[in-house]
């Protein structure tokens, strides 16, 4: 009897191996379809990585990362992240908050003194600017001053903001996505180390993490041993990076550039706690709601992340599964990096054709059964 058992005790074994393998290959069979119809040998390409567990599902890089040189993009290739940038920031300021210098409560009159009203400074807290919940108008005149932007730098796109004489709302009442809040942000790192913030974090997020690879811009555009970010005109590529897209050198909301392969040391890192406690990693994918909070619309950012139902970004709506996630997208990049904790499951993928492709990879997932 004890034989019977085990026999069908190792049968059922491998028939669950089988199918997890006949699910598998049709997961990366889907994905080869959908990605073939998107990427094309000879166009600007990209980089998508899916993990299970610590199993790999998909790990594929398509197109170039260069078409002047005809380089290869792949899962090595430098790319600008655009707004996941964001999430590297935030952390530099939870580290010097856990260093005791700075707290996320401390109002900006406290950095920022030279601001024209004084009362919407002392209203306004770091932490509101982390989870976009500063009310603070974004003055820049990136459409008239188009030219001025190109090479504007972190101060330079914080600076309008400190004239402002209202608020669109009160701190803390409603959201509004804002990339010059992480400018403040970065200069408020500064501040605090007197020292530049891309050191600050490349010592302190990039080397724990071992993303040997990884830069952040200082103005200049990486020359060399980076994709190039491109745009269709006409049905033509053209480059839109750096010198064409306002507002690229302004590093604290779009600045740093990483690789598939060491965005997945920056994943690991955070699920492993390699740069910060544990208790405080915990906290950052936890949607943080003030305690005005008066909009209609549910808050979904957790002053790092945003976390919602459903894999599209900022989407509240009646997906199954918590997402927690950030996208990027500047100039002709874009990038997303995003885990579902209910499923164990971490995907990533950089793009330098100006395409958005999460839509693809949720409607693979959900046709093969990875998302039931």
């Amino acid at each position: 009897m004890k034989t019977i058992i085990l026999l069908l005790v190792m049968l059922s074994y491998s028939i669950g191996a089988i199918c997890q393998a006949n699910q598998d290959s049709q997961l990366q069979l889907k994905l080869d379809q959908a990605f073939a119809n998107i990427f094309s040998a000879d166009a600007p390409g990209g980089s998508v990585f899916i993990q299970k567990g610590k199993k790999i599902l998909y790990e594929r890089s398509f197109g170039l990362a260069d078409i002047k040189t005809k380089g290869k993009f792949t899962p090595a290739t430098v790319a600008n992240l655009g707004s996941i940038s964001k999430t590297f920031v935030a952390y530099g300021i939870l580290l010097l908050q856990k260093q005791g210098k700075l707290s996320v409560d401390d109002n900006l009159l406290e950095y920022f003194p030279d601001f024209k009203n004084k009362a919407i400074a002392q209203k306004v807290t770091i932490r509101h600017l982390m989870s976009h919940t500063s009310g603070l108008p974004d003055l820049r005149k990136t459409g008239t001053d188009s030219v001025f932007y190109l090479t504007a730098k972190d101060a330079e796109n914080f600076e309008p903001l400190k004239s402002a004489d209202s608020l669109e709302f009160e701190p803390g009442s409603h959201w509004k996505y804002s990339n010059p809040a992480y400018n403040g942000l970065a200069l408020i790192i500064e501040k605090v180390t007197h020292r530049k913030w891309q050191d600050f974090i490349r010592q302190n997020i990039f080397q724990p993490a071992h993303m040997d690879h990884s830069r952040i811009t200082d103005g200049a555009f990486p020359e060399s041993g980076v994709a190039h970010g491109y745009r269709k005109v006409n049905g033509v590529f053209e480059e839109y990076d750096y010198g064409e897209y306002p507002t690229f050198c302004a590093a604290g909301n779009g600045g740093v550039w990483s690789s598939i392969d060491d965005l997945r040391k920056y994943a690991n890192a955070i699920k492993t706690c390699a740069f910060m406690d544990c208790s405080i990693i915990k906290k950052t994918e936890q949607v943080w709601k003030p305690i005005n909070w008066s909009s209609a619309d549910p808050m979904v950012h957790t002053t790092v992340w945003f976390n919602h139902k459903g894999l599209m970004p900022y989407y509240a709506g009646e997906g199954r599964f918590t997402v927690i996630e950030h996208t990027g997208d500047q100039g002709g990049f874009k990038a997303h990096l995003l885990w579902i904790p209910e499923k164990e499951m971490t995907i990533i993928w950089i793009t330098n054709n100006d395409l958005f492709i999460t839509d693809t990879i949720e409607k693979v997932l959900l046709e093969t059964g990875y998302l039931q």
